[in-house]
């Protein structure tokens, strides 16, 4: 007898168009933007990231050297650079500016050091605006706007690829205090510029839902409110018609796993802070996708979007989009387990056999390593993103992985030996690390 793994389909796999884009040809009451179509079309972008896509940033735990190692030689001449601040540990806060025209732009990614898939796609963006300022889209661009951007707005959390600072401080909850360097830094540019539009880039769980549906979430958008009213005026309605332009563009990337995040208005937070000061601000959440642990078919989809986004910014072509194909959006839905381990036994020397199911989440959860044990018990009609089952095996705790009662718990490291009961053949699961922290 072996182990069996099934898999919902919990991540997505291929896009599904929304129906609703069907009616853009014929401009019918479904129609939520223009009815002829973009001057730059998504497959266009697509092929497009294929010919800039930036070399050396295929693995996503890239430090601040290498992102600037792979960066800097498309720097200084369509694309400008200049240092804006420096972290809590003396890293340099680039500050990278693209066009001259009068809408002013403010995009900053990774201000969560372990989400970087965006600053992987402003790599390939500047690559494209160094390389080619005589397309027709970056001309669009550059003509109509000005484009600021700060990647890696906090290089110390992406040093150790972790979530806060060098203090130990979440950078997005302080917009009010202004305790950190590198959000004193967003606020010194935001305050010099004071953008028309600003774009909030992060990354998010991996196993989310979109509304109570079964459909991984890819990207979730957010407009998010100015006030705790949650009040929509002229300029929360402009990020609502951007995002709609956004749900056009990466649809055919990713389809109908595209969800809206908690518009709950945080005090604290930058992207609400962002909009309370006078930016119509758009948040773009990456989840996740279908074997690409290292989210480079996301990392396209946010260049595809936001370079589609850029250029409707810039012709001011967002403002014929519907704000109400971002608003029926579905919410981030729940958050499911990575892992469910069924039908198993498990046997703990001097404590007798316990048939159980065990829950699993991982520290890693593209890469499916560095799990802990959630629950344990009867799991009969939990989900997860995938089901092992273990009928009449034995889960047995590795030799230093039991507590101080000689057992495992929630919390334990998920380190242990599937023994097969009949011929002692054994798999060996091997998890090591902490639950990580999501959101924005």
């Amino acid at each position: 007898m072996s182990p069996q793994s099934t898999s919902k389909p919990s991540l997505p796999r291929a896009a599904a168009p929304l129906a609703i884009l069907g009616l853009l040809a014929c401009g019918g009451a479904g129609t939520y933007g223009p009815t002829t179509p973009p001057p730059t079309s998504p497959a266009e972008l697509e092929t497009l990231h294929d010919a800039v896509r930036v070399a050396g940033l295929e693995d996503r735990t890239f430090d601040h050297a290498t992102y600037w190692g792979v960066v800097d030689p498309y720097l200084g001449r369509s694309v400008t650079a200049r240092v804006a601040g420096e972290s809590s540990e003396g890293r340099d806060i680039r500050h990278l500016t693209f066009g001259s025209g009068p809408t002013t732009i403010l995009l900053w990614s990774q201000m969560h050091g372990d989400e970087s898939t965006a600053s992987m796609s402003l790599a390939d963006i500047i690559r494209f605006f160094d390389e080619s300022p005589d397309h027709p889209l970056a001309r669009r661009v550059a003509e109509g706007a000005t484009v600021h951007m700060i990647p890696m707005l906090n290089p110390d959390g992406a040093e150790r690829f972790r979530r806060r600072n060098a203090q130990g401080i979440d950078v997005n909850r302080d917009a009010r205090r202004l305790q950190t360097p590198e959000g004193r830094t967003l606020k010194a540019v935001r305050d010099a510029l004071e953008p028309d539009f600003g774009f909030n880039l992060h990354d998010q769980g991996a196993a989310i839902r979109v509304g109570d549906s079964n459909r991984g979430v890819a990207i979730a958008l957010l407009a998010p409110a100015f006030n705790e009213a949650r009040d929509v005026d002229d300029k929360r309605r402009r990020a609502m018609q951007v995002a709609s332009v956004l749900v056009e563009a990466m649809d055919p990337l990713v389809g109908d796993h595209i969800a809206k995040y908690d518009d709950t208005f945080n005090p604290r937070a930058f992207g609400d802070l962002m909009g309370a000061w006078g930016a119509s601000t758009v948040l773009i959440e990456s989840g996740g996708w279908e074997d690409d642990p290292q989210k480079q078919h996301l990392r396209r989809t946010n260049f595809v979007g936001i370079l589609t986004a850029l250029d409707a910014i810039a012709t001011g072509r967002y403002a014929e989009y519907d704000p109400a194909v971002y608003e029926n959006l579905a919410y981030n839905g729940r958050r499911v387990p990575d892992l469910l381990i069924m039908g198993g036994t498990i046997a703990i020397p001097g404590i007798p056999p316990l048939q159980a199911d065990l829950l699993v989440n991982y520290g890693e959860p593209l890469l499916k390593e560095a799990g802990v044990i959630s629950d344990i018990g009867d799991m009969g009609g939990f989900e997860a993103q995938d089901t092992l089952r273990v009928d009449g095996l034995y889960l047995v705790p590795m030799t230093g992985m039991r507590d101080a009662m000689g057992g495992i718990n929630t919390g334990s490291r998920a380190h242990f030996v599937v023994a097969e009961d009949a011929e002692g053949q054994t798999v060996r699961f091997v998890f090591e690390g902490k639950m990580p922290g999501n959101g924005r």
